[in-house]
């Protein structure tokens, strides 16, 4: 029989509002994307300070911007932003989800996905989109498939990275009533 002890168990990923102190952590997760993936359009990494306004601007809309934490580093980071900014679009939201590279594959980006859906259904909004970039980014499609996202289309070629163009993937996932109501006074 054997016994894991406290230094052999794996270690747990948790899932917290992220801080002004994460966001070094934050800046190369996201910009070891920018540089290498295709994930995001953005061509050239955003610095600090960048990243430290794009997270307040989130935070002033009351949205949630959450980070995974491993054995006390940050290892992923994941926001719910403005799917559009026209009014009839105010209980749509989009997601962005970024794991670091070293750590792709052991359920954070899942963590992060589920626990951002949570906080944005308590909060009223009624739809969830995912702009996927590159149609060959299986696990991220799939990610977004395991957690209620469907299929909404391509947008072939819509941009050029990295020396090649690339597909952008719409999914889209109903919060909680979804359409099947009108919203009410609560929507946020």
């Amino acid at each position: 029989m054997s016994v894991l002890s406290a230094s052999s168990a794996p270690s747990v990923i948790q899932i917290r509002d992220s801080a002004e102190e994460d966001m070094a952590a934050v800046t190369a997760i996201y910009g070891e994307h920018v540089s290498t993936g295709l994930a995001s359009f953005e061509e050239t990494p955003p610095g600090l300070d960048e990243m430290k306004r794009r997270r307040s601007v989130i935070l002033a809309l009351g949205l949630p911007y959450l980070v995974a934490e491993r054995d006390g580093a940050v290892i992923g980071f994941a926001y719910a932003g403005r799917y559009r900014e026209r009014a009839a679009y105010r209980l749509t939201v989009e997601d962005s989800v970024y794991v670091d590279a070293t750590r792709r594959g052991g359920g954070a980006g899942r963590l992060l996905l589920s626990a951002l859906i949570d906080r944005c259904t308590a909060s009223g909004y009624r739809q969830m989109v995912a702009v996927i970039g590159n149609s060959a980014n299986a696990a991220s499609i799939g990610l977004h498939a395991r957690l209620g996202f469907r299929m909404a289309g391509v947008l072939p070629s819509i941009g050029f990275k990295l020396g090649q163009w690339v597909d952008s993937v719409l999914m889209s996932c109903p919060l909680g009533e979804g359409d099947s109501t009108k919203p009410g006074d609560r929507a946020p």
